[in-house]
């Protein structure tokens, strides 16, 4: 009487596992079930022990102990199935399924956040480039201490103009054809010298 139930007991509980699993309703589970049964180590997670050491896990855990949790879709991008249906995400990944890529503080200037070798990175366009996409690009460059404040776009520090910071300032004017080639100093054609290029040598 006592094995009538206990075989009637874990009929119905192997039919509720399987109503609740994602194996096709109606398919036989074949296994022979031993009610003296030692499991050692014993099963886990609600794990049945069906034979010497052999477990009949619950739905959501594998293993040989039933030890293992099983995710359903498995965690992408390297994540761990903590427990069924929930996954631990490694760093740049989010999501149920760890499905999500997401940058650290995100991607600016119109990056995109996406999965480069399992990495989460920002592709930046064409004008801006660092992790975030935050430095703009100057292609042709700033010179004399100027930075590159956005696409193209030099700041310049005082005494300097231009696209690349590379026309020096001079207050006053170069004379006699001097050039300004740094704030406020000429070069002065010969025979003129002086700030401004405003003195002529005397030949003798």
């Amino acid at each position: 009487m006592g094995w009538l139930c206990l075989s009637v007991l874990l009929t119905v509980l192997v039919s509720a596992w399987a109503g609740r699993s994602d194996a096709p309703r109606g398919v036989a589970v074949g296994f022979v079930f031993d009610p003296k049964a030692t499991c050692d180590p014993p099963c886990e997670h609600a794990g049945v022990c069906i034979r010497n050491n052999t477990c009949f896990c619950s739905r959501g855990y594998e293993g040989e102990t039933c030890q293992y949790a099983n995710c359903f879709p498995k965690c992408k991008n390297g994540g761990v199935c903590l427990r069924p249906g929930k996954c631990r995400c490694s760093p740049g990944f989010g999501g149920r399924y760890c499905h999500k890529v997401t940058c650290d503080g995100g991607c600016w200037n119109g990056g995109e956040c996406t999965a480069v070798n399992g990495v989460a990175k920002c592709i930046c366009p064409s004008s801006w480039a660092g992790t975030k996409c935050q430095e703009a690009i100057c292609p042709q460059g700033c010179r004399n201490g100027g930075i590159c404040v956005s696409p193209g776009i030099c700041s310049c520090p005082d005494g300097w103009l231009g696209g690349a910071c590379h026309t020096a300032v001079c207050h006053q004017s170069c004379l006699n054809g001097g050039k300004c080639v740094a704030p406020n100093k000429c070069r002065c054609r010969p025979p003129y010298s002086g700030a401004r290029c405003e003195e002529k040598k005397k030949s003798h």
